[in-house]
């Protein structure tokens, strides 16, 4: 099953894992059988093909689940009333501050990968200005973007990373800068990284940072 849902509010502040919990535990009390991995350590399979950042929204996240065959299975007779059942189901266990947008039934077994991601970041009334547009400007003239980028939980490894070619545009708009980021299995650019590239602290944004959409491929 593939679950699209959105983020809002504190609950921005999840972490990738607790997410995932949050759908776990929703499924169970909503009475829905996740599929588990064989093994002496099993997991429920489910997962986000692309994690979102700790404090960013999200209008359109997605979820993989593998259900067991045996839910709805005597209550619905096709795909289509059975992703209804269970959107209906898992919505009413879902926290305040998630938004459940659909249910459908995945083709194939292999995880959508994301190909495309845009962010909207809406900055303070000053801030708008000249300098910010030269400095945007600037970047997409630029043929590298060389960042360093910490790749261990206790950031003592570093690495070198030319980020440039994962900008695919930068738009100023009245007081919003949305940003195109590509998305490959090299990677993509972080957040925290489009903000030091803008020269954006937080204090100089007017609200949450939001991922208003993804481009899925098969």
């Amino acid at each position: 099953m593939l679950i699209r849902f959105g983020v809002r509010g504190n609950l921005r502040f999840l972490s990738h894992a607790e997410t995932v919990r949050v759908f776990q535990r929703a499924c169970v009390r909503a009475g829905i059988k996740i599929q588990y991995s064989q093994g002496f350590n099993p997991h429920p399979k489910l997962s986000l093909p692309l994690p979102r950042s700790v404090g960013v929204e999200s209008d359109d996240d997605l979820l993989c689940l593998r259900v067991d065959k045996s839910t709805g299975a005597q209550e619905h007779k096709c795909a289509g009333e059975l992703c209804s059942s269970i959107k209906t189901r898992i919505s009413q266990q879902l926290p305040d501050g998630f938004e459940l947008l659909s249910v459908s039934a995945a083709e194939t077994n292999i995880s959508p990968q994301p190909s495309m991601a845009t962010y909207v970041l809406v900055v303070r009334e000053e801030y708008p200005d000249e300098k910010m547009k030269a400095r945007i400007e600037h970047l997409l003239a630029s043929d590298t973007l060389n960042m360093q980028r910490s790749i261990s939980a206790g950031k003592s490894k570093i690495k070198n990373v030319d980020v440039r070619g994962f900008l695919k545009s930068i738009v100023l708009k009245d007081k919003c800068i949305v940003v195109e980021c590509k998305i490959s299995p090299a990677g993509s650019i972080r957040v925290e990284e489009i903000l030091n590239l803008l020269e954006l602290g937080v204090e100089k944004l007017a609200a949450p940072i939001r991922r208003t959409s993804v481009q899925w491929q098969d």
